[in-house]
């Protein structure tokens, strides 16, 4: 067994653009204390003055969850952020690809970006991050406003494996059932790391996706979440807010038109990842 404390990343993109102030930066300092609590260590990645940051301060994650205007960093705004001296919150897709030029190969998110709704076209960079970078991402499933069944194929295409843990299906994000099959069902943090040390030893491209449902007592049905999703969407449609402006757009109605129940059981389901996150890098750390 080994006497290193494995690392957990975790994105800032979530107290840039997840939640507001304070709740932001009581959320971030939540999950990484949950990382903590299972013997491993948080290491929150964000674009700070245009340096690298891995592993913020407690006065660090103040700064980001107070400022305005800063932007959504995906991987292909790293150049632009580093080169012009800039601060970036990363999302999925940025933080994947920078904890793995560090070395961390587990990390917990909410959900994975994806296919939006009526917009096939408009596809998350999370997607191909995923397919090419490997690293374990522990989530909820993909966020519950988009396309689910294109978003999951478009990671079988991609040679994505989803594994549901504890769970025979994929979780839909709010709700703990989405009605789609994971590849397999882990049952353990043990057998999610078999399965990555197998891929990883042929040399297989890219990163699994560990997908574990809301915890049960903070689950959003399915029926009322989808049908805040779908007045969501019509509004941002009416709106004509589409492309990065839309998820934060429908989440803020979905929040109100649930009551901020979606909001408690997003704080519920990352704070349950982060968890999850580090008995897997815990696990991939004993032989």
């Amino acid at each position: 067994m080994s006497t290193l404390t494995p690392r957990v990343a975790l994105e800032s993109a979530l107290i840039t653009h997840g939640f507001a102030y304070p709740r932001n930066a009581q959320v971030a300092r939540e999950m990484a204390q949950a990382v903590r609590e299972c013997k491993a260590q948080p290491c929150i990645i964000a674009v700070l003055g245009g340096q690298v940051r891995i592993g913020l301060h407690d006065d660090e994650i103040e700064a980001l969850a107070r400022a305005k205007d800063v932007r959504k960093c995906s991987t292909r705004d790293l150049g632009i952020l580093i080169g012009m001296g800039l601060d970036g919150g990363t999302t999925v897709a940025a933080t994947m690809f920078l904890a793995a030029k560090h070395g961390i190969g587990v990390f917990a998110t909410g959900g994975i970006g994806g296919v939006h709704r009526g917009h096939p076209f408009d596809v998350s960079a999370d997607l191909i991050e995923l397919s090419r970078t490997p690293v374990t991402v522990v989530c909820a499933g993909a966020k519950a406003l988009l396309d689910l069944p294109l978003t999951f194929e478009h990671l079988e295409t991609l040679g994505v494996p989803v594994i549901g843990y504890q769970t025979d299906e994929i979780p839909a994000f709010y709700a703990r059932r989405s009605g789609l099959r994971a590849d397999i069902r882990a049952e353990t943090p043990q057998d999610v790391a078999r399965i990555v040390r197998v891929r990883r030893a042929l040399g297989l491209p890219g990163g699994e996706l560990v997908c574990a449902p809301v915890p049960r007592e903070a689950e959003l049905s399915r029926e009322v979440a989808e049908e805040a999703i779908i007045e969501a969407q019509r509004r941002a449609d009416e709106a004509g807010i589409h492309g990065p402006a839309a998820t934060p757009f429908m989440l803020d109605q979905i929040a109100k038109l649930t009551g901020g129940a979606s909001v408690r059981a997003n704080v519920a389901l990352l704070i349950n990842n982060a968890r999850i996150a580090a008995h897997i890098a815990r696990a991939m750390m004993d032989e």
